[in-house]
């Protein structure tokens, strides 16, 4: 064990000397390196495939659950997704160097902030091999080195893109170093790499809620965290139903299997007898398990509508499901909605569907959340969506940065002072 704890050591260090250099390299070789990136995962489509395939394999015989499968695997489409987030990642303001807050003060003294990488960010993350190439991306743009540590099951995948990106950025003039993949999948490496609080200068956990809990409790350097999603929709009083049919249906359905997915849906008493069936046939079609109270339960066994009702436990409330499946809640009120979601909730994407504005500024105002949504459906928390091309991770923590980390989210800021001879008095 020795020996691996060496080569770890030896890779952080070689990821904080390369940082350090990213910090002066010029915009247009750091967008070089990405348009690199882009052109050879699909150049090399066939070879990363071919690894994601084994990944897969191995992962579905061990008797992975459907929704890690569906984050594990890639598809040409996929690819092709990825590498047009990474051109997206290019075509964005670079943010290293930006001088902002800007002023004068009284002394003559011109006082401002000038934004710098962060350094090396360390990710820890399961099942998703496109996080390789989401958090490589951002971390070149923002002049930080980054070393990646995957999960056993997808590291067939997590070499093959690593090796991708490596030579692409080297063909662009940059240090394949500051991309370090951590290919020994022991779990023991995982702990020793959260105490090099001297070569990592902020790390990010990406997986299931015992990861991240582990990992909190152990890092020796700052943790931005999050990605546990109990996401609501409210529809209220006043909510169009083919409008918040659209939204909720597209919230759970679209793609179940992620963390911006609907889990709870919160429906005001005065609209549910005309709401839930028109909701509950669309859900139907697409095989969602619906977990009612007692009020929903009422409405749709008296609606004509031929669909399996399970009766919700207390368990239900507050569950990031992942799957196929719904919990169903009539509220008296706004109110109630709003005490529901803050009980329940994990601070990631909360949505109201409402015509009548004041409910609608009331949700976004009172709504303690990443992203809080009128009218819209919570699939869309997503940094590629929210057009910064690629997200470290969504935080629901408050500090250094909530929601999809992005870009600037990857920098710090420096004080810089301008004089013309003064000294202090």
């Amino acid at each position: 064990m020795e020996k691996a704890y060496t080569e770890l050591e030896n890779i952080a260090k070689a990821a904080k000397t390369a940082s350090k250099r990213m910090a002066y390299v010029g915009t247009p070789i750091k967008n070089q390196a990405l348009k690199n990136i882009a052109a050879d995962l699909l150049s090399n489509s066939n070879a990363i495939l071919a690894a994601n395939k084994i990944d897969y394999s191995e992962a579905e015989a061990s008797g992975m659950n459907t929704a890690m499968l569906d984050r594990l695997l890639l598809t040409e489409e996929r690819l092709q997704g990825m590498a047009k987030d990474v051109l997206t990642v290019a075509e964005l303001p670079d943010p290293v160097g930006e001088i902002i807050e800007m002023r004068t003060i009284e002394n003559g003294l011109q006082i401002g902030k000038k934004r710098v990488p962060l350094g090396v960010i360390g990710a820890i993350y399961e099942s998703r091999p496109n996080v390789t190439i989401d958090i490589a991306s951002l971390c070149i743009k923002s002049g930080n080195g980054c070393i990646l540590r995957g999960g056993k099951e997808t590291i067939n995948s997590n070499i093959a893109l690593a090796k991708v990106i490596r030579g692409a950025i080297k063909r662009a003039g940059l240090s394949e170093e500051v991309v370090q993949v951590v290919e020994n999948t022991d779990r023991a490496l995982v702990d020793r790499m959260l105490k090099m609080s001297n070569y990592i200068d902020m790390i990010v956990p990406r997986g299931g809620a015992g990861l991240i809990k582990f990992v909190k409790e152990n890092a020796a350097m700052p943790v931005v965290a999050g990605g546990i999603g109990v996401c609501h929709t409210y529809v209220d009083a006043s909510a169009d139903i083919e409008k918040a049919t659209k939204i909720v249906y597209n919230a759970k359905v679209q793609r179940p299997t992620v963390c911006n997915a609907l889990d709870t849906l919160l429906v005001h008493q005065d609209i549910a007898a005309k709401y839930l069936p028109s909701v509950v046939s669309e859900l139907n079609k697409a095989s969602v398990e619906l977990r009612c109270d007692e009020k929903s339960t009422a409405i749709l066994q008296n609606c004509g509508l031929n669909v399996k009702l399970n009766p919700a436990a207390e368990e239900d409330w507050g569950k990031e499901f992942l799957a196929l499946i719904i919990a169903i809640k009539v509220v008296g009120s706004l109110n109630e909605a709003l005490d529901h979601i803050d009980k329940y909730g994990s601070g990631h994407s909360e949505a109201i569907v409402t015509e009548n504005y004041d409910s609608a500024m009331r949700f976004l105002n009172e709504v303690d959340a990443a992203c809080v949504y009128a009218n819209a459906s919570t699939r869309f928390t997503d940094g590629s969506q929210f057009g910064m091309g690629a997200e470290l991770g969504i935080s629901t923590q408050k500090m250094h940065a909530r929601g999809p980390l992005g870009l600037k989210e990857l920098t710090s800021y420096k004080w810089i002072i301008f004089g013309n001879g003064q000294i202090r008095g």
